[in-house]
């Protein structure tokens, strides 16, 4: 088994080189997104400290490219197009076996269905140059520390303990999953009401302005924007009395409330969570939500465009 080749490069090597660009790119991904969001954040799939995104990418890239090593911008090219399918492929496979968007771009500018965008393609392809003139000789140096029987007993101790972790994650994954469509049932018998209500034109145009918001604030934004929505209504209701437009105002800010409350109550008992696993998962990933949902936002935002495309030939 560790004799086995793979693009001329042996198995020992490759698992060896996988589980430290893994803990490489964990470092990397938590110092990142722990220093923007001011707080400590542990990214990763899984609990431990590995982020097995990296340690594909890593050695997929190296694998793949090793013939270009000695052309800059092919490197650089090739870096830009073989992690940025991968990202893709790991985004679309984690939302059909999980039900749940990971991570969205769609705030950035040049995104493609918010799963990538261009400044994280860029991105990648600055690393792949790094990763071989920089990080790679610093990975062999690192397997070159220990001998190959100390080698394979960390590999193997090292995958015993991933494919635990992994396990636990996968499982709580399918629950963060079911959790988040539940509180999509909320929000989507909110939505019906604003409808219903005429306080907005369609569903779809309330989806499109809420879907940049990050779903801790979506309860406070959501209400801001409702309650705007209201006060502007009021002024149409001109034919009605006085008691008949309190009356009306009332109801529609109890009921917007009821559910808003309700996706708050459902988020905060996903968040705090007695199962540290999930816990971990929903703090990594803020920006979480149902596959479900995502598609219905990633729809708002293409009517828009289009909308907007009209309205400018117009």
């Amino acid at each position: 088994m560790w004799d086995f080749t793979i693009a001329g490069t042996d198995f020992y090597h490759i698992i060896n080189w996988f589980f430290i660009y893994s803990f490489l790119g964990w470092l990397w991904e938590s110092a990142y997104v722990s220093v923007k969001e001011k707080r400590f954040v542990n990214r990763g799939f899984v609990t431990g400290p590995v982020c097995t995104i990296y340690g594909c990418g890593a050695v997929a890239v190296y694998l793949i490219l090793k013939p270009a090593a000695g052309n800059l911008l092919l490197l650089f090219l090739g870096g830009v197009v073989v992690p940025t399918i991968l990202e893709y492929l790991t985004a679309v496979l984690m939302e059909h076996i999980f039900h749940t968007s990971w991570w969205d771009y769609s705030k950035n500018r040049f995104n493609f269905q918010g799963r990538i965008c261009l400044g994280a393609s860029l991105g990648w392809g600055v690393f792949t140059v790094a990763l071989f003139y920089v990080l790679q000789p610093f990975v062999d140096w690192i397997v070159s520390l220990y001998s190959v029987a100390v080698g394979k007993i960390l590999v193997c101790a090292a995958g015993f303990l991933y494919l635990i972790d992994f396990g636990i994650s996968f499982a709580n994954a399918m629950q963060i999953g079911k959790k988040l469509r539940s509180m999509d049932e909320v929000m989507d018998g909110l939505y019906e009401f604003v409808q219903n209500s005429k306080l907005y034109e369609s569903v779809e145009e309330l989806r499109g302005r809420l879907s940049t918001y990050r779903l801790s604030e979506y309860g406070s934004e959501l209400r801001k924007r409702l309650e705007g929505r209201i006060d502007a209504a009021a002024a149409f209701m001109s034919e009605l009395t006085p008691e008949e437009q309190k009356s009306r105002l009332d109801f529609w800010r109890s009921q917007i409330e009821e559910h808003i409350l309700s996706v708050q109550e459902r988020y905060e008992q996903l968040k705090n969570q007695r199962n540290i696993f999930i816990r971990r998962a929903v703090n990594a990933y803020p920006n979480m939500k149902s596959r479900t949902q995502a598609l219905k936002e990633r729809a708002a935002r293409h009517l828009g465009r289009t909308n907007g495309d009209k309205k400018e030939e117009n």
